[in-house]
């Protein structure tokens, strides 16, 4: 049987129709394409604050995107927020975490993408620059606003990781972020990083579970690039190898 794939979702406040104001939980169908062409089963995972419902979420799925979206709140990593910090949802930032450590306990695996990336190193103890602007050196452009697919930079992959099996020394990616992990969480590694030093993805080093963040949008770009199609299918596959027999 096919693995079941959770994305996590977000709220999103309609502008304009029937009902203008009201809340409505959605994900990108970039995400969902991405895992079906994978042969996996998405499902959209709402933003919920009954932690034992969370945890039930985690206990039905075999696999886990975090998905992109609101910045990270600073003091979920201690710091008081700058004037450079996006609108936070502390809300979905608590669900997450929450779902993201029950699913890593369980030993299934976690793709975490863009804000997902910076959810999961912040909940695991890293820390976060609330703006690339603050980091030090010429930093390059991180979000190239339109085309979602095109491949803006490059980044390098670090020996002896996922990263470096998966793509070579180097590869292209698209951009559309302006904060950036700053210190990695203990028990993860950095294993890719874009020309400035930002940090591009990390993994987790515990191989109990497969467990894995870019800070750049693949599922945008799995169309017309066959490697980040090709990043969904192995997640996708070691979902599939976890997965837990229908009694």
């Amino acid at each position: 049987m096919r693995p079941l794939i959770g994305i996590s979702g977000s709220i999103i406040i309609d502008q304009g129709g029937r009902f203008p104001g009201y809340d409505r939980a959605y994900v990108n169908n970039d995400y969902v394409q991405s895992v079906l062409r994978a042969e996996g089963i998405p499902f959209i995972l709402p933003v919920l604050e009954d932690d034992e419902a969370v945890k039930a979420q985690a206990q039905a799925m075999d696999g886990l995107i975090l998905s992109g979206g609101h910045d990270v709140q600073s003091l979920l990593y201690q710091e008081e927020p700058s004037p450079k910090q996006g609108s936070p949802f502390p809300e979905r930032d608590h669900s997450e975490g929450v779902l993201a450590i029950e699913m890593i306990r369980q030993g299934k695996p976690v793709f975490a993408i863009c804000r997902g990336v910076q959810l999961l190193n912040a909940v695991y103890g890293g820390s976060m620059y609330q703006d690339t602007s603050y980091m030090k050196g010429n930093i390059l452009k991180h979000d190239q606003v339109h085309t979602p697919a095109q491949a803006t930079h490059t980044i390098q992959t670090e020996p002896e990781s996922f990263m470096r099996e998966h793509f070579g020394t180097t590869t292209l990616t698209n951009s559309f972020h302006h904060q950036a992990i700053k210190t990695v969480a203990p028990g993860f590694k950095a294993t890719a990083y874009a020309a400035d030093g930002v940090i591009e993805a990390i993994e987790m080093e515990d191989t109990t579970a497969f467990v894995i963040g870019v800070q750049w949008h693949p599922e945008m770009m799995t169309k017309k690039h066959e490697r980040m199609q090709r990043l969904f299918d192995h997640f996708v596959n070691q979902a599939s190898l976890t997965k837990q027999p229908t009694p």
